[in-house]
């Protein structure tokens, strides 16, 4: 995995991104402390707040887990804060909860879509100008930015449940309407695509929404993860290996599988 950071197009290997946010929370840490002359308390907040911003352009949750947490950790085995309150411990924790609420873990807290992950979606399904499609989950706001090169005169409009990635998604993507919301209570009938990417597990229940809400000739879009039970109307190769599971209503029942035929290659990846 590679991580792109916010100001330019450097790309560095698995663990850099996660040695850089603790290097870089780390410095904050003294310089909160040693020239700010803030109160060991708010340095640990900053620090912290800094590393899970870095958390969140990970693709995966234990390397999310990993760069959020080491600088607390590191903090706490350092022995340099003895005096710190018990409590102000649970400020990472608090700062965790507030970027991925606990809800939202039982579907895909934050999945980026990868640069140029959907190049060439539009020309495997074609939409009229001024179609209507929905990133359901759209975190930081990567999917819309691909949605709306593949599909430039579309209305593009995203869901997202966290309140920092919603604030953070509204203010980044003026193209498009982002607004706070649950999108398993939201409803997907007005919508000529919905695009998800989600989690293997959760891919049963987007399949029931869709097929109870969405209209003839509405796409469902899921990166990397299929639905097992229907029969894609499309699949679209991305330039880094993975699919894009395209089911057109109304949904096609697969066949069963024989239970010795193959295993599940959609596991997630450290």
């Amino acid at each position: 995995m590679r991580l792109r950071l916010p100001g330019g197009g450097l790309r560095m290997p698995w663990p850099l991104p996660a040695l850089l946010a603790w290097a870089l929370s780390w410095g904050v840490f003294i310089g909160a402390l040693r020239w700010m002359k803030l109160p060991v308390v708010v340095a640990l907040l900053l620090a912290a707040g800094l590393a899970i911003g870095f958390s969140l352009r990970e693709d995966t949750r234990w390397r999310r887990l990993f760069v959020a947490w080491g600088f607390p950790l590191s903090l706490g085995a350092s022995g340099l804060v003895g005096t710190l309150p018990a409590w102000a411990w649970l400020l990472p924790l608090l700062l965790l909860a507030i970027v991925y609420p606990i809800r939202s873990w039982s579907d895909a807290p934050l999945f980026p879509t990868p640069d140029g992950a959907l190049a060439g979606l539009a020309e495997r399904a074609p939409l009229r100008p001024q179609a209507t499609i929905l990133d359901a989950g759209c975190g930081l706001g990567h999917g819309l930015l691909a949605l709306h090169r593949e599909y430039p005169q579309a209305r593009i409009s995203g869901m997202e449940w966290s309140w920092p990635l919603w604030l953070y998604c509204s203010w980044r993507m003026a193209f498009a309407s982002v607004r706070r919301a649950d999108i398993w209570r939201a409803d997907w009938s007005g919508c000529d695509m919905v695009y998800l990417f989600q989690r293997s597990d959760s891919m049963p229940r987007a399949a029931l929404k869709a097929a109870r809400e969405l209209r003839p000739g509405a796409w469902l879009a899921s990166l990397e993860f299929e639905v097992a039970e229907w029969l894609p109307t499309q699949v679209h190769s991305c330039p880094d290996g993975r699919r894009v599971w395209l089911y057109q209503a109304p949904f096609r029942q697969a066949t069963p599988r024989h239970p010795r035929e193959g295993g599940d290659p959609r596991k997630q990846r450290w």
